[in-house]
């Protein structure tokens, strides 16, 4: 392999993985969708234990949004100008998934022992929210920047992966998309 066709293939995994970890992201959503589910028809796991589910999930999103908005954003705005526009959008979703995780996180910590229909009803309304615009949020993120990423050479990436194309295993340790 030329170290043309190298490079080419090493960037078209930026946006590739950028599509990876939404994918992981949306996986993690509807398993917490699941586990709240299943705690209010009172067969799945412990307050405590679908808090610390939440708090891994919101952790994820919010990590790879920072990441997103401290590296990839000015990255992109510096060298595709015409995309400042779309990139403001973005910060924007992302301000407003931050205060979707907050009033879910706030619900979840108040959470009974035993489940009941009215707490049910407003933390599957909070989950169905947030779920609406983090779907949204990426389907016009991926239309909009991945042939960007693809098309992008940033040489510190390639050095050390940024947080917003990181997922975490099982055990807890971040690494890139497989």
């Amino acid at each position: 392999m030329n170290a043309h066709s190298e490079a080419g293939s090493r960037l078209t995994a930026m946006g590739t993985q950028l599509l990876e970890v939404h994918i992981w992201l949306r996986e993690m959503l509807e398993d917490l969708q699941d586990s709240v589910d299943d705690y209010f028809d009172g067969k799945g796991l412990p307050p405590r234990d679908l808090r610390a589910h939440c708090l891994s999930f919101c952790t994820a999103l919010t990590r790879h949004h920072t990441g997103e908005d401290k590296g990839a954003f000015p990255a992109i705005a510096e060298e595709f100008p015409e995309l400042r526009k779309v990139l403001s959008d973005l910060r924007t979703d992302h301000n407003q998934l931050d205060w979707l995780l907050g009033n879910l996180q706030k619900l979840l910590e108040s959470l009974p022992e035993k489940p009941d229909p009215a707490t049910a009803a407003k933390v599957r309304e909070e989950v169905t929210a947030l779920s609406a615009v983090m779907q949204t949020h990426f389907i016009y993120e991926e239309k909009k920047l991945i042939s960007v990423l693809n098309s992008m050479d940033v040489p510190e990436w390639r050095e050390n992966r940024p947080d917003f194309l990181l997922i975490d295993d099982e055990d807890g340790s971040r690494t890139s998309p497989p």
